[in-house]
């Protein structure tokens, strides 16, 4: 026997060997995301008393205006928490956010807010330059940013406050979404309650940095200290991701909140959906090249194909059998790990969650083929093109 066709029967063992440890590892997963969600999610904070508590200023960057916005926005008045103050960050004058900001900081005079507008051009990042006039007002040590589609809860504030403890810089929220009419929604709903969530626990507890900027309480002084200020992050597109990897390189631990971060834009659908996964896609291949190898093994088809031909290699089972029990396997592990952070109140069928779970798991060959396919990344209005490392460049329109 050639020592090519023997080197080719190795390769042909690893990879089924390592179809077989991926199932494991992928299912411990399943296993792990579903008790930390039973334990840890949606818990109410202790009671603290009022003179533990630090004042907390809240930075909003709003662009634009849908028809859930209103309801997003006035959900920060009604935060159960003693001292804070919330500061909108508009960029233009025009922008139809400015009136709806007045109309509910005239109904909710009592709670100190403000507008600022014009931002500052201190980099690429849209995001960034709206939030820095903001940043260089506001008045608190420990300051929030919750993006513009972000509905809380009135106890969220007290829950992030309550995982700032002295080793801890920041806290964060797992993504979620809020209960929204249409399919679409529901297949976005699904995404963030199952797969996104699960890999984003999962790496939390193993202390990889996984994190969005969608719902963010973080310590000025040592953010300061460890990025040199916001500004100094404006270079990448995600800003979120350095922004907790600083903080750990320099010791400081990065918490995550009992209350996920609430998503709750009124515009949304399936292609909206694509678009915004894809541009995620394109910023993970650019920050961490191996993802792009690693990542569609972790969905559930093609790991349970790698399944089916690891046992049919090993054990001579059926593969369609493997594959079929595999993928109820699945489904079963991610209906319950999606009761487990809705609580126990499902908001969707059964028979919606089915076609919906199905939908989203075959739209992830296409997302992460455009994502190869063009690399630009279009956000905002503006075009950018990120490099290996995660710094952004503008691309300017031909």
């Amino acid at each position: 026997m050639s020592w090519w066709w023997i080197s080719f029967l190795y390769v042909v063992e690893a990879f089924c060997a390592f179809g077989i440890v991926l199932n494991i590892v992928l299912y411990i997963m399943h296993l792990i995301s579903y008790t930390y969600a039973k334990l840890y999610m949606n818990r109410k904070p202790p009671e603290l008393m009022k003179a533990e508590l630090q004042g907390v200023s809240i930075l909003k960057p709003l662009k634009g205006a849908d028809s859930n916005l209103e309801e997003n926005l006035e959900s920060f008045f009604e935060i159960d928490y003693p001292e804070y103050e919330i500061i909108f960050c508009i960029q233009d004058e025009d922008d139809p956010a400015n009136e709806i900001c007045n109309r509910i900081m005239a109904k909710h005079p009592n709670i100190p807010s403000k507008i600022v507008r014009g931002g500052k051009k201190v980099g690429p990042n849209p995001k960034v330059n709206n939030l820095m006039q903001g940043y260089n007002v506001m008045k608190y040590n420990l300051f929030w940013i919750c993006d513009a589609g972000i509905r809380v809860l009135p106890l969220t504030l007290r829950d992030h406050v309550d995982k700032m403890t002295d080793k801890v810089a920041l806290v964060h929220a797992v993504p979620y979404t809020a209960h929204r009419k249409g399919f679409s929604s529901a297949v976005e709903k699904i995404y963030f309650g199952t797969q996104h969530a699960r890999v984003y626990i999962n790496a939390h507890i193993a202390g990889i940095i996984c994190m969005t900027g969608m719902s963010t309480l973080i310590r000025r002084d040592v953010f300061d200290k460890c990025t040199g200020g916001l500004s100094t992050l404006s270079q990448y597109i995600a800003e979120d991701y350095f922004m907790a990897k600083c903080l750990s390189d320099n010791g400081w631990r990065c918490a995550l909140s009992s209350y996920p971060a609430l998503q709750n834009s009124g515009q949304y659908s399936i292609r909206g959906f694509t678009k915004r996964m894809s541009r995620w896609t394109k910023l993970r291949i650019a920050m961490v090249p191996f993802a792009v190898i690693l990542e569609p093994f972790s969905e559930c088809f093609l790991a349970g194909l790698l399944l089916a031909l690891s046992s049919h290699h090993f054990l001579g089972w059926n593969m369609m059998v493997v594959f079929l029990y595999h993928v109820l396997g699945w489904f079963i592990a991610d209906y319950m790990f999606f009761r487990a952070l809705e609580n126990g109140h499902l908001q969707i069928s059964k028979r919606d969650f089915l076609v919906a779970w199905f939908i989203r798991e075959t739209l992830t060959p296409y997302v992460i083929l455009t994502a190869i396919w063009d690399p630009t990344i279009t956000w905002q209005n503006g075009r950018y093109r990120v490099r290996c490392g995660g710094r952004a460049e503008e691309v300017a329109d031909v």
